[in-house]
């Protein structure tokens, strides 16, 4: 047999043990991001984009006037199901005073809009959402400069130079040599680079 074949036979018989895995956990109740995987294992289910392989945040939606007074009688139990069920962080909002707070401001500045959320007898929830979409995600920012503007673009969590490069453009990462690399409050404190 030629090496190919082998080669690609061994990573049949590869995908069908992490698809045998996956199959055993949902019979047995579980989720696929509630397994153990390797390194290789997880190289796999990427591939397949399991639904259960992604990670979870649940947004609950309750009315103005209890999401102000900080009370409803369904969230412990909610909370109670989420923890059973594979659990993740859970977000009380009410949808209703979001969109009142962003009428009433008019205004995408953030401070104008914490100014009228807070006059209505609250805070929102949307920077929350965001920070935790992002955290649980493993995603992070990261911001390029020049003399004429200054970019934020997203990474996941622990992605290396060459890999953060190709976000701008593909070719940044095949050519990547190298990078300069500076923290915000050191930049802040010293004033420049």
């Amino acid at each position: 047999m030629p090496d190919i074949q082998k080669k690609n036979l061994k990573v049949a018989k590869d995908e069908k043990a992490v698809i045998d895995k996956v199959k055993e956990g949902l019979e047995a109740g579980k989720v696929v991001r509630d397994l153990q995987w390797g390194v290789k294992e997880i190289e796999c289910l990427n591939k397949h984009a399991f639904m259960t392989a992604k990670p979870v945040v649940y947004l609950v939606n309750i009315g103005k006037n209890e999401y102000i007074k900080k009370a409803n009688k369904w969230l412990p139990k909610i909370k109670t199901w989420i923890d059973a069920n594979g659990g993740g962080p859970m977000l009380p909002f009410s949808a209703e005073f979001e969109t009142e707070v962003v009428d009433e401001a008019q205004s995408t500045d953030r401070e104008v809009r914490a100014k009228v959320a807070t006059g209505m007898g609250a805070s929102s929830m949307v920077n929350r959402i965001i920070g935790c979409g992002y955290k649980t995600l493993r995603l992070i920012h990261y911001f390029t400069a020049g003399a004429d503007e200054v970019k934020c673009w997203t990474i996941r969590d622990g992605t290396r130079a060459p890999g953060a490069a190709g976000v701008i453009h593909t070719d940044f990462e095949k050519g990547f040599i190298c990078a300069e690399v500076m923290k915000y409050t050191d930049l802040v404190e010293q004033g420049s680079e």
